[in-house]
């Protein structure tokens, strides 16, 4: 006996008058519980991503500097021409190396100071990523072959304070033996909306901070490197600490800030806190749908089993029958998010208060690997937890007393 037509038959038959408008609600809460899942774990992945990718674009993933350090941003300085940067080149993983050296100081402008950390880069430093925070202005792109750049790139909130635009000229002020003052330009002024970052780094030649500590051309503060692969930054980043000098040390970007990363593993609870209850409200939903049904069938199964149906396909057509409902919520489900998900990462539908959440709009990550897991999570959690109402009921229908009830 085929059950997949009988399923259908079972379904759609005069019998279930009741229980259609039940059976549609069903399928809505189960594609409902879904489209939920879904979004959430698409917000999930893409608020990580956004702000993982925005402390990357002003650093990078992993940061090798000196041990002996005074917890400051005026970090002791090394060679860079040295055997293990060399070595390092030849990983594999690594895309790129990019030298810095950061040096303490004042801005001053229009009767208002803000303390800075003055970032020297060179012609190493990667745009790629950092490029999209450009607001107005330019990057600062440095030739070696040029002579020494006066020209920094500012962060928006130092601008709004200090009243500062593109080709405006400031005043830097640097504490030290003796005091120090430098005139630069804005070239450029950029937006992570990233407090650690805005309200703090100003970028300009990497020439400029190492004649300002008074240290040689190729003395840096530390070497910032990107990798092709973040979930293996744990591992290399250890695997780095290890190849490189005693006298320095090897962070990762989790390391570096981890208020931010730990943060964001909040994120993980909730989504997993929201994921366990929509899984259970589907499963209530299935069940007592289940039950519906099976009471509105009564007859029809004690004809079948009259018939010669057995208790095992008994149990696998009432399968059968959650099955069908099942994979409509999942299919309708799926529509609904992925269609919402596209319409936000294309629109920005739903914007952000920025000082709050760090972001202007809810970001979306959609992931194939989340899509076929979150599917098969809810198709077997449900199925698993109807197969011991089927089995029961199965067992305990008897053909004779259901036609006497159906009468």
């Amino acid at each position: 006996m085929n059950l997949f037509p009988l399923a259908k038959t079972l379904l759609k038959s005069e019998q279930s008058n009741y229980s259609k408008p039940i059976v549609k609600i069903t399928i809505a809460g189960v594609a409902l519980g879904v489209t939920l899942m879904l979004l959430a774990l698409f917000i999930t992945a893409g608020y990580k991503k956004v702000i993982r990718d925005k402390m990357v674009s002003m650093g990078a993933h992993i940061r090798i500097s000196s041990v002996e350090q005074n917890y400051s941003f005026d970090l002791l300085p090394f060679d860079r021409n040295q055997e293990f940067v060399s070595e390092l080149s030849k990983n594999p993983h690594i895309q790129n190396m990019q030298f810095y050296a950061t040096k303490v100081g004042i801005l001053k402008a229009q009767n208002q100071v803000e303390g800075i950390v003055l970032k020297g880069i060179d012609s190493t430093f990667s745009w790629k990523q950092f490029e999209q925070h450009i607001v107005a202005g330019k990057p600062l792109y440095i030739n070696p072959s040029d002579s020494l750049s006066n020209k920094i790139v500012i962060s928006k909130t130092l601008s709004s304070k200090l009243q500062l635009q593109v080709g405006d000229k400031v005043g830097a002020y640097f504490v030290q033996n003796p005091p120090r003052q430098r005139s630069f330009v804005i070239e450029g002024i950029y937006q992570t909306n990233l407090p650690e970052v805005d309200n703090r780094f100003v970028l300009t030649d990497l020439r400029q901070v190492q004649k300002l500590n008074d240290w040689s051309s190729t003395q840096v503060s530390g070497i910032e490197i990107l990798i092709d692969d973040y979930s293996k930054l744990e591992f290399i980043g250890m695997q780095m600490h290890k190849d490189i000098p005693y006298t320095l040390k090897a962070e990762t970007i989790k390391q570096l800030y981890p208020a931010i990363f730990d943060w964001l593993a909040l994120s993980d609870t909730n989504a997993f806190v929201l994921l366990v209850i929509t899984i259970f409200v589907c499963i209530i939903t299935m069940v007592s749908t289940f039950f519906i049904i099976v009471l509105e069938q009564t007859k029809n199964i004690g004809i079948l089993k009259t018939l010669g149906l057995n208790h095992k396909k008994l149990v696998k057509l009432f399968l059968i029958i959650a099955s069908r409902l099942i994979l409509r919520g999942l299919f309708w489900g799926n529509i609904v998010g992925v269609g919402i998900g596209v319409l936000q990462m294309t629109l920005h539908l739903i914007p952000l208060n920025p000082a709050n959440y760090y972001v202007a709009y809810i970001p979306i990550t959609i992931l194939p690997i989340t899509l076929i897991w979150v599917n098969l999570l809810v198709f077997f959690a449900c199925l698993f937890t109807l197969l011991l109402p089927a089995y029961f009921i199965s067992k305990r229908i008897s053909p004779v007393v259901a036609m006497r009830e159906a009468v």
